[in-house]
C-alpha cells in the first residue's frame, strides 16, 4: 500500500479544487459526520490489509497519478473534472476525452456509481465511445429530486462509462494493424483518476454506496479494491445492478490478457476465475478479504444482453449458473450477501426499472434496506 499517496493526490487535485471550493463545502464538511450502524461482524477476523495482494500485483498503480486538466462548476452542486489522455492518462477508447463529475448533497454519505455500455473485446466490439452526460441522470437510483430515493441526500460520484474494458484495462492496441494504437483500454486509469477527484471532493464519509449497472456492476468489484485502498475502514455496500461475471469458459482469461488487466484477479485464488469461467470464487475472495463490505447482485434470470447479445451462454444456462453462483454466496456469506432476482430476460434496474416489484418488493426498497443495517435486508426472487 502505497502510503504517501494522500498527500501526493492533493497536490495533484489542490488547483483544480480550490475553484470548487464553495460548491464542494457541504459534501466535503458533511463527510466528516459519523454515523449509521456498522454491519454485522464475520466469523472470519479482519485481514491487516484487505487486497495487499492487488496492490502487490500493481492494481493501485495509477492512483495519484492523474489530475483532471479543468472542472466546471454547475447548477445543483454538480462539477465537471475532465481529463487529458494525450500523455497516457485517461481516456475514451477511441480517444474521446474522458471526463466524470461529482454533485454535492447533504448528507454523510458517498454513492460512486459506474455506468455501463458494453465491452470491446478481440472478437467484438459494441462499447460506449463517449463520455456522456458528465453530470448525474436524474432519475433511477441518481436521482435527487425523489424524496423515497435512499441515495437522493448522498454526496454523487458519477463515472461514464467508456473504456471498453469494464473499468480493468490498461493496454493500447493496434487493431487494424496499420501501426498506430486505435483501442485505447484505460479503464483502469479512467476508474484511479476518478476515484483521486472524489477522495479530494468527499474525504470522510460515514459510509459508501459502490454501485452501477452492467459493465458499471462488473466494474464496481474492480473498483473495490481501490475505494477501500482510498477510505480504510469506512463500511461499503457493494450494488452490483446486471454485471454478475457469468462467462464462458475461457472468457475472462481472454480479456485480461487483450485487456492487460489480470492485476485484478489474486494470483493465490486459483479458482477466481472458475473452468466454467464464472467468477463466483472472485466475489466469495472479495467478501472474505474485507469484512466491512456487503455485497448485493440484482438479474433476471436470462438477461438477454448477456446471453443473446453476447452470445455466449443460452438463457436457461445464464440462469442455472447463476442461480448456482447466488446459492453458493449466499451460503458462504449470509449476513453480507443478498440477491434480487426477476423473472425474465431484461437489463439492469436500479436506472431505468427503480419501482419494479420482485418477489413482493421493488427494487427501491431492496435498496432502501441494504444501506438501512436497521432493517431487515434479504434475498427476493420471482
Amino acid at each position: 500500500m502505497k502510503m504517501n499517496q494522500p498527500n501526493k493526490r492533493s497536490l495533484l487535485l489542490a488547483g483544480v479544487l480550490l475553484a470548487c471550493a464553495t460548491a464542494c463545502e457541504s459534501g466535503s464538511d458533511s463527510g466528516n459526520e459519523t454515523g449509521g450502524v456498522p454491519p454485522t461482524q464475520p466469523d472470519t477476523p479482519i485481514t491487516e490489509q484487505p487486497f495487499q495482494e492487488l496492490y502487490d500485483q500493481g492494481v493501485d498503480r495509477y492512483l495519484g497519478v492523474f489530475a483532471p486538466m479543468m472542472a466546471e462548476l454547475l447548477p445543483g452542486g454538480i462539477t465537471t473534472y475532465t481529463f487529458d489522455g494525450s500523455s497516457g492518462g485517461p481516456i475514451c477508447f477511441t480517444g474521446n476525452q474522458y471526463a466524470m463529475s461529482t454533485r454535492n448533497g447533504t448528507s454523510s454519505e458517498l454513492m460512486i456509481f459506474l455506468q455501463g455500455g458494453g465491452l470491446c473485446g478481440p472478437n467484438g466490439c459494441d462499447a460506449v465511445e463517449a463520455a456522456e452526460p458528465v453530470t448525474p441522470i436524474p432519475f433511477g437510483i441518481l436521482s435527487a429530486g425523489d424524496p423515497s430515493n435512499p441515495t437522493a441526500d448522498y454526496n454523487v460520484a458519477y463515472l461514464p462509462y467508456c473504456d471498453g474494458s469494464l473499468w480493468m484495462g490498461d493496454r493500447d492496441v493496434d487493431e487494424d494493424g496499420d501501426g498506430i494504437n486505435d483501442r485505447l483500454f484505460r479503464g483502469l486509469q479512467n476508474l484511479s483518476a476518478s476515484l483521486d477527484v472524489i477522495v479530494g471532493a468527499y474525504p470522510s464519509p460515514s459510509k459508501i454506496l459502490l454501485t452501477g449497472n452492467s459493465a458499471g456492476g462488473y466494474g464496481a468489484h474492480a473498483a473495490l479494491p481501490l475505494v477501500r485502498e482510498l477510505y480504510p475502514g469506512v463500511p461499503i455496500e457493494l450494488a452490483n445492478d446486471s454485471g454478475m461475471g457469468i462467462l464462458s469458459e475461457g472468457g475472462q482469461e481472454t480479456l485480461n490478457q487483450y485487456w492487460n488487466s489480470g492485476a485484478f484477479f489474486p494470483a493465490s485464488c486459483e479458482t477466481c476465475i472458475g473452468e466454467d469461467g464464472n467468477l463466483t470464487d472472485y466475489h466469495k475472495y472479495q467478501l472474505a478479504e474485507d469484512p466491512n463490505v456487503r455485497v448485493g447482485f440484482l438479474s433476471t434470470k436470462q438477461d438477454a444482453v448477456v446471453t443473446v447479445e453476447r452470445g455466449t451462454l443460452s438463457g436457461p444456462e445464464f440462469e442455472r449458473q447463476l442461480l448456482q453462483a447466488i446459492d453458493e454466496l449466499s451460503e458462504a456469506f449470509p449476513e453480507r450477501f443478498q440477491s434480487l432476482i426477476a423473472d425474465g430476460d431484461g437489463h439492469t434496474f436500479i436506472l431505468r426499472d427503480f419501482e419494479r416489484s420482485v418477489g413482493g418488493t421493488t427494487v427501491k426498497q431492496w435498496i432502501v434496506e441494504m444501506l438501512d443495517w436497521n432493517a431487515y435486508w434479504t434475498a427476493g426472487s420471482d
